[in-house]
């Protein structure tokens, strides 16, 4: 077999872009980015490639197991290719900034996932995401969502939901425990696939270490998923420990301060990265979770500085493949020549913002992604835009 045969070829799960989407993709960053700048976030460009102890320190496994690996040629040392940007926006809060106030960052960038974290996903996300740092309050947790919500809504989705939850209230039911984190990992998947079964195994092999009280919430976490009324019932079913009460407080102020969209509750859905601490909500629409985010207030102590943060990020790639597909752009169509007045013609025209193609001798058929609605024509000695017939 020759080797051009498949020299084509792309891994499994990493595709090529192609012009209509990517123009889309496009026209989505620009708009993400816009939109964070009107809240007065700046835009940072963390690199690609890191020391891995940079990337991961922190973090847990389940970011470990996603980070491809390579060597170093200069210095010999372990690189990592980001799976995630917020450690490293962390870092650069932490140690570039290195501000005493209100930080507002935001970022768009490729990540690279050893798998993908979903079906037929991508192992190859661009990443938008936005983080605040320096504010403890709520007011914070509230400005990511509203502005995760902002930004999908001026991309056109429509019938969005957000689902919240708190990592503080498993923390805290299983306080007096003492578990590795191999089966704190396996507590938590079996709450996110409410697995009574298997939950409950794992709560009777810590062997005492967690009172009768607390076993029984954890095992109510897995009913308590549902509208406001939620709440109501987790107050009634999880034990009053001032973590979870505190929790629960938190999520009635959101609750009550969040825009006009649907929101629900999954207590037993803890979904993410190793570095939450608090709140964490994920948005939904067009049928698929488009967003998530939360607080992650020990994010940046690793690098020295152990300020509270929230923030969110999505996937540009996921979002524009549920989206409706972008009409064609418009554009004129003029024929090439050397002649001055017409290069002026089609210069003038560029400069003011329209799209130009200039057909090429013998390709006056061809067809691109662009729609040719109008033309430039030559009429009395000028030239001139005119619709396309």
């Amino acid at each position: 077999m020759p080797a051009w045969s498949s020299s084509w070829q792309l891994p499994d799960q990493i595709a090529d872009v192609l012009p209509s989407e990517a123009r889309h993709i496009e026209e989505l960053r620009r708009l993400f980015l816009d939109t964070a700048r009107s809240y007065g976030y700046e835009l940072v460009m963390p690199p690609l490639l890191e020391h891995l102890e940079s990337l991961l320190t922190g973090t847990g496994e389940a970011l470990d197991l996603q980070t491809f690996k390579l060597v170093d040629q200069l210095s010999g040392r372990t690189l990592g290719l980001r799976a995630d940007t917020t450690p490293q926006v962390a870092r650069i809060d932490a140690h570039l900034l290195n501000r005493s106030g209100v930080a507002r960052l935001c970022y768009c960038g490729p990540v690279l996932h050893t798998r993908a974290d979903r079906p037929h996903a991508t192992r190859e996300p661009l990443q938008f995401g936005a983080e605040i740092y320096g504010h403890a309050g709520l007011e914070a947790d509230l400005e990511a969502q509203r502005l995760a919500l902002d930004c999908l809504k001026a991309a056109g989705v429509n019938d969005l939901m957000v689902d919240m939850a708190d990592v503080r209230i498993v923390t805290s039911l299983l306080a007096g425990a003492s578990l590795g984190a191999s089966t704190l990992a396996h507590i938590h998947a079996a709450l996110a696939a409410k697995d009574a079964r298997e939950l409950d195994r794992l709560l009777c092999g810590l062997n005492g270490g967690i009172s009768s009280a607390a076993r029984e919430g954890m095992m109510a976490l897995l009913q308590l998923y549902g509208d406001e009324q939620v709440l109501v019932e987790a107050e009634k079913a999880l034990p009053p420990l001032p973590g979870v009460r505190e929790a629960l407080q938190n999520l009635k102020w959101l609750a009550s301060h969040a825009p006009a969209v649907k929101v629900s509750f999954d207590l037993a859905d803890l979904r993410g990265y190793a570095y939450y601490s608090g709140t964490r909500f994920a948005i939904y629409g067009q049928g698929a979770e488009l967003a998530r985010g939360g607080r992650y207030d020990e994010v940046g102590a690793v690098f020295g500085r152990n300020r509270p943060a929230a923030g969110f990020s999505l996937d540009l790639k996921e979002l524009v493949s549920v989206l409706p597909p972008r009409p064609l752009k418009a554009a004129i169509c003029a024929p090439w020549g050397d002649d001055a007045i017409l290069n002026a013609a089609i210069a003038r025209l560029r400069a003011n913002g329209e799209t130009v193609t200039c057909v090429l001798p013998g390709h006056e058929s061809e067809v691109n992604e662009f729609d040719c609605d109008r033309e430039l024509a030559l009429k009395a000695g000028q030239w001139v835009v005119q619709p396309r017939h």
